[in-house]
């Protein structure tokens, strides 16, 4: 199984523009082999807390019919990133759109103390398991509490995948993190982290994935979109450009 991180730019809260921009990333990573492509966090509206209450909606909103539909035709697995409504207040989420079945919602269920003031703790998804590949699934700071990659390891996860938002000097700690993880639980690890500027600052990219004894195999740059793809079997990545069409 292909492994596609999409490593993108969003347009702070301008979801019709990050819907279009995702679309596009989705085609490039389904050519390339891809049966699953996960985008960072909050992807398609940007890491923007203050703007969540706007922008916040749910898995069924018609918008995001096109990734249903991408899903089906290419046999393609999308995690997209969203803000999205629950009864008591609004989640950070991995919306989760699977061939033939309705979409499903991962929301991070711990946060950070500066996303308490917009965010309530949601309810995370037992993970994927693709091809009898046990994909464990993280949203930015559960990186960092250590229960979380505890559960991962113990219930028996093969990849621990974790979807974020982090500045340079964040990115550098989740890396050591990370392969920490990789390291105690013999499980690889993938980031997957945007560019451009976010409300805390400017994210810095360097997408990523760790071996089982926790060394990096390869990355994407701190300022560029684009897709690392990474072969399960072979334990191989390579680098893919998406052109935008938009420009």
């Amino acid at each position: 199984m292909k492994i596609a991180l999409a490593q993108t730019r969003p347009a702070r809260g301008d979801m019709p523009y990050n819907i279009t921009r995702h679309t596009q990333f989705i085609e490039q990573a389904a050519a390339n082999g891809a049966g699953l492509i996960v985008f960072p966090e909050l992807s398609l509206t940007g890491y923007e807390p203050s703007l969540c209450k706007q922008l916040a909606t749910d898995a069924t909103d018609s918008r995001l019919a096109i990734f249903q539909q991408l899903s089906n035709e290419k046999q393609l697995i999308i995690g997209a990133g969203l803000p999205t409504k629950g009864e008591q207040g609004i989640h950070i989420s991995m919306v989760l759109f699977q061939p033939g079945h309705p979409p499903q919602v991962n929301s991070k269920m711990y946060l950070h103390a500066d996303e308490d003031p917009f965010f309530i703790p949601g309810i995370n998804l037992p993970g994927l398991i693709i091809n009898n590949t046990h994909i464990a699934l993280a949203i930015c700071y559960e990186i960092s509490v250590p229960e979380h990659a505890e559960k991962a390891g113990n219930t028996g996860a093969d990849l621990y995948l974790a979807s974020v938002a982090k500045t340079a000097k964040g990115v550098e700690k989740a890396a050591a993190r990370l392969s920490e993880v990789a390291h105690t639980y013999g499980m690889t690890v993938l980031m997957v982290n945007s560019v451009g500027i976010c409300e805390d600052g400017e994210c810095a990219g360097n997408s990523a994935v760790w071996d089982e004894k926790g060394s990096q195999i390869a990355r994407l740059e701190n300022d560029s979109e684009g897709i690392l793809l990474y072969d399960t079997v072979t334990q191989a990545a390579t680098t893919v450009t998406v052109m935008n069409q938009q420009s």
